[in-house]
């Protein structure tokens, strides 16, 4: 055996974890590089592991992504046949969130549902912690930071007792970014409401995680910190405030090579100086991203890098260099959103929660054998509304899931309607609440006598009533709910009240994807949008 190269192999490694340790990444990267070729020539594998895990952290916080996913694969291949452990988990996690930041969404829940598997035969709270933040990155990266945060919300009630800085810190950024996704998300779309409490959970979850931050010491999570709290400050309008997290972020990111942090904070910082009417800098640092960083930008901070390019060419009067940057975020839009719906529409319920789902109806139905009569009675008035006899909440949080999971194991058509009564604080406010409440009464029951028995239908809130129409594609439902609004258009509402007249405003929404929080919330879109457009109508999302 070659002493002389054994010996060069472990000087290697060890700088390798000192540069990891201290944030040096361009030289954990050439050692790490080196000490892969070396263990390579000596036939050691566990050697070879650790430096092929060490040059994927290294391409990871560099922002090297495609590097790091090609050389990931090579690591996965030589850990798998050692079986399950907390470091190949970890590689796991790192690819998961890498892949679906490259919008390769199959590469990262495939990632993310055996990095959940794993953890789960090892038996360990904190790893499984880490693989349900992974898998919430993934959902919120894909369109539904809803699903995400439950997910990290999740993993943060597992370790609660046992957490340390490190969970805290992954968690609770993760819940963070999450939330500034969910704000993006919703921005511009008339959801303001929904957009202001996206921006204050973000804003706690970035106060809160800077204590464990600064405890677990780990220079990039300090800076993702600092970035993270910035940006919500900034959205918030708290320009002064922002400014020094956004600088101190900057500062490490740029020190430590952390490109792809960077680029970010750079946009953060053109957002900041548009908002203070100061062109040049914005300019400046819109600049600083194309010649700074060396990474290959991800569809996602190219969206943010030509969106706020966009704007500064628009302010600066050059119009030609705005409708470059516009018409190039629109593309990079598109080729996202595509991606985003084909991977809900494969994956949205993932092996995870099908088996959670499929677990709990088995339970379910072995305890509804075991039920009386009275007690299934009682089930059922606790899921009407009772004023009209419809399904509430909980017959919905009942019915749905299964319908659900059914519905896309088998491939089945799948549409929602919301359903909304037009101007109905105006029929209060005129006609009294008795003839209010008898209006909700007659829609129910021109609901009930235009949809079959096995639509799922119920008082969803207020004047807002909810169908569920399995086997029924879009064009079909359009159909259904346009009779549905005709026949309540000409009701004879005078019997009730002189001069009432009553309208619907009707959105639609139809799976893929097989999610009932996204497919109420695409059809709410859409009823809003049929709203904007008159009332009286039915909308598709």
């Amino acid at each position: 055996m070659p002493i002389a190269l054994t010996d060069r192999l472990t000087q290697c490694l060890k700088e390798a974890r000192d540069a990891q340790h201290e944030a040096t990444l361009e030289l954990g990267l050439a050692r790490a590089g080196e000490a892969w070729t070396h263990a390579r020539q000596l036939g050691f594998l566990s050697e070879q592991i650790e430096a092929g895990r060490l040059r994927v952290y290294f391409h990871y916080r560099r922002g090297e992504l495609q590097e790091m996913l090609e050389l990931s694969q090579e690591v996965q291949a030589l850990m798998r046949p050692l079986g399950a452990s907390a470091p190949l988990c970890e590689l796991l996690r790192w690819t998961s969130l890498a892949a679906s930041e490259l919008g390769d969404f199959e590469t990262g829940l495939n990632c993310a549902n055996e990095c959940h598997e794993l953890a789960r035969a090892l038996d360990d709270k904190r790893v499984l912690a880490a693989a349900l933040n992974a898998l919430g990155a993934c959902f919120e990266r894909m369109g539904d930071p809803w699903q995400a945060e439950r997910l990290m919300n999740e993993a943060a009630a597992l370790v609660r007792d046992e957490a340390t800085a490190y969970e805290r810190v992954i968690t609770l950024n993760n819940l963070c970014t999450t939330a500034l996704g969910e704000y993006h998300l919703m921005r511009d779309s008339g959801h303001e409401k929904a957009c202001q409490e996206a921006l204050q959970r973000a804003l706690h979850y970035g106060r809160e995680v800077r204590p464990h931050a600064r405890q677990l010491g780990e220079l990039y999570a300090l800076a993702l910190t600092d970035s993270n709290l910035g940006e919500v400050l900034l959205l918030l309008g708290e320009l002064g405030e922002a400014e020094p997290y956004l600088r101190a972020a900057l500062a490490q990111a740029q020190a430590r090579q952390f490109d792809a942090l960077a680029g970010r904070v750079h946009c953060n910082l053109a957002e900041m100086a548009l908002a203070q009417d100061d062109l040049a800098r914005a300019w400046s640092h819109v600049l600083a991203v194309q010649d700074e960083t060396t990474v290959l930008f991800n569809s996602y901070q190219a969206l943010r890098l030509h969106r706020v390019a966009y704007r500064c060419a628009k302010a600066e009067g050059n119009l030609d260099e705005a409708l470059h940057h516009l018409e190039a975020f629109q593309r990079l839009e598109r080729r996202r959103s595509v991606a985003q719906l084909m991977a809900q529409s494969r994956f949205f319920v993932s092996r995870l929660e099908a088996e959670q789902a499929r677990a709990a109806a088995d339970q379910a139905h072995r305890k509804v054998d075991a039920l009386t009569a009275r007690t299934q009675e009682l089930e059922a008035h606790v899921q009407r509304d009772p004023l009209t006899g419809l399904g509430n909440r909980r017959f919905l949080e009942a019915r749905m899931p299964g319908l659900i999971l059914d519905c896309e194991q088998q491939q089945r058509p799948l549409t929602l309607a919301l359903i909304d009564a037009d101007h109905f604080k105006q029929i209060n406010d005129q006609h009294g609440h008795a003839i209010g409440d008898a209006v909700l009464q007659q829609l129910a029951q021109l609901l009930r006598e235009n949809t079959r028995g096995s639509d799922l239908l119920l008082r969803y809130g207020g004047e807002e009533f909810l169908a569920v129409l399995p086997d029924t594609v879009a064009d079909r439902a359009f159909e259904v709910c346009e009779r549905l609004r005709q026949s309540v258009e000409a009701h004879d509402w005078q019997d009730l009240s002189p001069g009432l007249a009553v309208t619907l405003s009707i959105g639609l929404a139809s799976a893929p994807p097989y999610s009932t929080d996204l497919l109420i919330s695409r059809a709410d879109a859409a009823m809003y949008r049929a709203k904007h457009l008159g009332r009286n109508r039915v909308a598709l999302a």
